[in-house]
């Protein structure tokens, strides 16, 4: 999850997986896959820094910060 601000102030918490596209027009646009769009007071760039966090924290794991169990090649599988 994102969170983000809107123009107003107000924030807003944007589900990762669901931005389909991030726009400068000039104010940043973010489009989710289901046609809802945000006007944010982020830059593109902040937008895609906190995607790039998020993703990092959830593929990390809890105990010794590697990659998830789930995600590791088990040995004699090639990939």
């Amino acid at each position: 999850m994102v969170e983000v601000t809107r123009l107003s102030g107000s924030t807003v918490v944007l589900n990762a997986d669901l931005i389909e596209k991030i726009e400068a027009t000039p104010d940043t646009v973010v489009t989710l896959t289901t046609g809802a769009c945000f006007v944010v007071r982020e830059s593109v760039a902040q937008v895609i820094n906190a995607v790039i966090d998020y993703k990092a924290r959830v593929f990390k794991s809890p105990v010794r910060g590697e990659a998830h169990p789930s995600l590791t090649v088990l040995p004699g599988v090639e990939s």
